[in-house]
């Protein structure tokens, strides 16, 4: 994380509690870790040491997420971004129902069954939904 977005990512961290025993790990150190890990996907077990003890990266992870600091944090970034004139708030979905293939039920009729509808061949009763939502686009593209 560069310094900048540090010093925008810095004031919409929740504050201490107050006076204890001082951090062994920079927060700075750890969100590093939390953002290498999501960006790479490995266990949490194999974040580098580098970043702190995998245990001390994922409790903060994890305790931020279940008091909503991570959704607060989102939403903070979003409106002032928003506000800046930085997001365009185009979202494409794309889906589609593809047809049950007759050679699952190879040529034979199906079971009556209360929703069927004559002249229709559903393979085990159901209609795949294939769905992509793709992600909002920032104003670059």
């Amino acid at each position: 994380m560069t310094d900048a977005q540090w010093a925008v990512l810095k004031p919409l961290l929740p504050r201490g509690k107050g006076p204890g025993r001082p951090p062994k790990h920079t927060k700075r150190r750890l969100i590093d870790g939390i953002r290498w890990r999501t960006r790479t996907g490995v266990p949490w077990q194999n974040v580098q040491p580098y970043y702190g003890p995998w245990r001390c990266v994922y409790w903060l992870y994890r305790r931020w997420q279940l008091d909503g600091v991570w959704y607060a944090i989102l939403t903070t970034l979003q409106v002032r971004a928003d506000a800046a004139g930085l997001v365009t708030w185009d979202m494409s979905v794309d889906s589609a129902i593809t047809a049950p293939m007759d050679f699952l039920n190879q040529g034979r009729p199906l079971p009556r069954c209360p929703w069927h509808r004559p002249g229709w061949r559903v393979a085990n009763n159901r209609l795949r939904v294939i769905t992509r939502v793709w992600r909002v686009r920032g104003r670059g593209g």
